[in-house]
């Protein structure tokens, strides 16, 4: 028998569901340590209690949110030690991806990493041009690292290991808001110069994997992992 076509599964309302409530762990949206309801986020939703439910199943899972009674579950919180592993763990997925990327990516795959970081770039350059501390400086640079989350996404997705990219699905939701803040800080801070030459190594990056270059990928994206959560990591520890 023939190879038959791939079936394509409808999104039902609890894969929007974990999708959605992912996102406001993510972004910040849904704090840390908050206690939140099936039903309040249903409503939020505007949707039944049902698909939550099934949502907050996969986000347990996840280690993303802690159950605290039949309805209500509190927004996971990590202490120190805790997201330090989990930093050591997401600096080898990511520099793992980086060089199956190096190895596996498409065309495509590529252009679309150059075309995210010359938006950057572009960015950069307006950043460069209003005042330092403004709000326009600082919507930009949010939009600057967005577009560095959609390159790390498309590295991810060019490994092409569904294992790893489970495995990265996980950790990236344990500090993504923390790591908008943390680089905040930093560009009206002392150490603006050092978030400046963490956003250069994305380029060195994929200069890498465009030259099908595994070992020096894996190298450099190691490297820039853990200095971005040595950062983030600092940030949320000081004092």
């Amino acid at each position: 028998m023939g190879e038959l076509p791939q079936l394509m599964a409808p999104e039902t309302l609890g894969d929007q569901a974990y999708r959605a409530i992912r996102e406001g762990i993510i972004s910040g949206s849904l704090k840390r340590g908050e206690k939140v309801t099936e039903r309040g986020l249903a409503e939020s939703l505007d949707i039944s209690a049902t698909p939550v439910r099934e949502a907050l199943r996969r986000l347990e899972q996840d280690r993303l949110v802690e159950r605290v009674g039949p309805r209500s579950v509190r927004i996971a919180k990590f202490d120190e030690s805790e997201l330090r592993e989990f930093t050591m763990i997401e600096d080898s997925l990511r520099a793992l991806s980086a060089r199956l990327a190096a190895q596996k990516s498409t065309v495509a795959q590529r252009r679309t990493m150059c075309e995210l970081l010359d938006r950057a770039d572009e960015l950069l350059i307006e950043a460069d041009g209003v005042g330092a501390g403004s709000e326009r400086e600082r919507e930009l640079v949010v939009e600057i690292l967005d577009c560095m989350r959609q390159f790390h996404t498309v590295i991810d997705q060019a490994s092409g290991n569904s294992t790893l990219l489970q495995m990265l699905h996980m950790v990236d939701a344990f500090g993504a808001d923390e790591r908008r803040g943390s680089v905040l800080h930093e560009v009206n801070s002392d150490r603006r110069s050092a978030v400046r030459d963490r956003y250069r190594q994305h380029r060195a990056i994929y200069d890498a994997i465009a030259a099908g270059d595994g070992e020096r990928a894996e190298q450099l994206m190691r490297v820039h992992s853990r200095t971005s959560n040595t950062s983030r990591l600092a940030a949320r520890f000081s004092g």
